[in-house]
C-alpha cells in the first residue's frame, strides 16, 4: 500500500457505487494519482481486486468493508513512505454515515473529499470547526460538476433583482436525501444575496400536503423529484410582471464530474481548513 513520492495516496469509499467506481477509474487514469484503498460494506466481495470486480484488470487493491482500518492503514503507510501531506479519501457513500466518515477521516489525517450529501448545517459547523483545529484540508463538495457551479453563480447574481425564484431539482430514484445537498448549496448562495423570497400575495391552502414543495426560512421553495432514468438534473426559475428568468444544467453522465474530484483531490493537501462547495477551490 505504499506511494511514490510524486503520486497523491487516495483511498474511494463506496467503491463499488456508481459515483465510487466512476472515480477508482478516473483516479486509475490520473498518472498523479495512486489508489491506496478501496472501501464498500458489500462484504460477500471483502478481499477481491477492486480492478477486477471493476472491469480494469488487476490494481493490487482489495476490497475492504473496514472504513476505519483502510484510513488507520492508509495513514501508517504513508507515515512511512515520509510523506508530509497525507492521504485523500474520495467519499460517495450514505448520508447516514458521511458526517462519520468525515470525522473519523480527520481524525486519522486522512484528508476527506465528501461528495455524499445530507450533511446537515450542524455538522458541518462542527466538521469546520474540527478541520481547522487539526490544520487538516477537508472538502465537503455537493457538486463536483463545474457547470453547476457556474449555474449556481448566475443564480446568486440573479437573486440581486428578483424576489420571487423556486428551484426543482431531479435525480434517479435511488438518491436517499432530499432535496440534494446541491439545491440547498444553491439556495444557500442565493440567500447571501437576498434574505427574503416569495412574498405571500394570497392565503395558499394545499390540498395535498407538499404540493408547493419545501419552504427554506427565506421563503425559497424547493422540489424535489426521484425518477428511474435520471442522473442529476436542477433548474432555478426566476419570476417578476411580464417575464421568467430560468437556470438549468442536466448531468447526462456521471463522467462530467470526475474533472473536479481530481480538482479537488489534487488540491486539497494545500489547505488547512473545511473547504465547503466546489467554487471555494476553483
Amino acid at each position: 500500500m505504499s506511494s511514490t513520492n510524486q503520486s497523491i495516496p487516495v483511498l474511494v469509499a463506496g467503491a463499488l457505487g456508481r459515483m465510487g467506481s466512476e472515480v477508482i477509474r478516473a483516479i486509475n487514469s490520473t498518472k498523479d494519482c495512486q489508489l491506496i484503498g478501496a472501501i464498500d460494506n458489500q462484504k460477500e466481495k471483502e478481499g477481491q481486486d477492486i480492478g477486477s470486480l471493476l472491469g480494469l484488470g488487476p490494481l493490487d487493491v482489495f476490497l475492504s468493508s473496514d472504513f476505519e482500518g483502510s484510513l488507520c492503514a492508509a495513514s501508517q503507510s504513508v507515515s512511512r513512505d515520509g510523506s508530509k501531506n497525507g492521504a485523500v479519501l474520495v467519499d460517495f457513500t450514505h448520508p447516514k454515515v458521511a458526517y462519520k466518515h468525515a470525522r473519523t477521516s480527520i481524525a486519522y489525517g486522512v484528508h476527506p473529499v465528501i461528495g455524499t450529501t445530507g450533511i446537515t448545517a450542524d455538522q458541518l459547523d462542527d466538521l469546520s470547526k474540527f478541520a481547522e483545529k487539526a490544520s487538516l484540508g477537508s472538502a465537503i463538495i455537493p457538486n463536483f460538476s463545474v457547470g453547476m457551479v457556474l449555474l449556481q453563480q448566475a443564480a446568486a447574481a440573479a437573486s440581486r433583482f428578483y424576489e420571487f425564484a423556486e428551484l426543482t431539482e431531479m435525480h434517479h430514484n435511488k438518491k436517499a436525501d432530499a432535496p440534494s445537498g446541491t439545491c440547498i448549496k444553491t439556495a444557500e448562495l442565493m440567500e447571501n444575496q437576498r434574505s427574503a423570497f416569495n412574498k405571500s400575495l394570497v392565503d395558499e391552502e394545499e390540498s395535498l400536503k407538499g404540493s408547493r414543495g419545501g419552504s427554506r426560512p427565506s421563503g425559497l421553495k424547493l422540489h424535489s423529484v426521484r425518477l428511474p432514468g435520471l442522473v442529476a438534473h436542477q433548474k432555478v426559475m426566476f419570476g417578476s410582471n411580464g417575464e421568467t428568468y430560468e437556470l438549468a444544467h442536466t448531468t447526462i453522465d456521471r463522467s462530467a464530474y470526475m474533472p473536479g474530484v481530481l480538482l479537488v483531490v489534487k488540491k486539497i493537501r494545500s489547505y488547512k481548513k473545511l473547504i465547503y462547495g466546489l467554487e471555494e477551490i476553483l
